[in-house]
């Protein structure tokens, strides 16, 4: 217990003091089952390697949360791994978005990196617990340093989970459009915005206050 005893006071050192050295500029919409394909053909006339197909991917996320003492919100880690091949899972960290009229997009920090299988074990021995799960079932483009996902979201039905098609938790596709990059390239969040406007009006891409709504990142 001492190695996940010091295991958890490093990371928990390491995001208060803000050691994370890259951002992720961010900008969200959704776009209905019957308008994705319109949206899907802009994309593929607006990304880079137009004569292949865009990336599929059918991913587990897992979100994996720790309550720390003297902090009023808990530390959250999410696990993603894919499903039907065989890839490293991913863990990523987000801090919390920073909503400023003055830039165009959401900013937030961020830290990404591969791991072993072991790691939802490992992190629930450290004193993390499940916070929600959903599969991720869609499309990633990209734009030089710009990476545009379209995906549909699956809600986790116990004893289903090889068959989740007919599961979706909306009528509606999510697009995401971000950047990662390190602190001090400000100039990104410009070159998102001039992109979301080519979407329009297939998809609003907007930066979204999740504080405000009362809802998770």
């Amino acid at each position: 217990m001492a190695i996940v005893s010091s295991a958890r006071e490093s990371l928990s050192h390491a995001m208060n003091n803000r050691f994370l050295p890259n951002l992720e500029y961010l900008l969200q919409g959704s776009i209905l089952d019957s308008a994705v394909e319109h949206l899907m053909h802009r994309l593929k006339g607006l990304c880079d390697n137009v004569d292949t197909s865009p990336e599929p991917f059918h991913d587990l996320e897992v979100c994996m949360s720790l309550r720390q003492p003297n902090a009023n919100q808990p530390l959250l880690l999410r696990v993603r791994r894919a499903l039907g091949r065989d890839a490293p899972f991913q863990m990523r960290y987000l801090g919390n978005p920073e909503v400023d009229q003055r830039r165009p997009t959401l900013v937030r920090s961020c830290m990404d990196c591969a791991c072993t299988n072991g790691i939802l074990e490992f992190l629930t021995e450290m004193g993390f617990r499940l916070e929600f799960e959903y599969i991720a079932k869609g499309y990633m483009f990209r734009k030089g340093r710009m990476k545009i996902t379209v995906s549909k979201l699956i809600k986790i039905v116990p004893g289903k989970q090889q068959d989740m098609a007919n599961e979706p938790i909306s009528q509606s596709y999510i697009v995401e459009l971000s950047v990662v990059a390190p602190t001090g390239q400000e100039n990104v969040g410009e070159e998102m915005r001039v992109f979301a406007e080519q979407l329009k009006p297939l998809v609003q891409l907007e930066k979204i206050d999740y504080k405000r709504l009362g809802g998770m990142p």
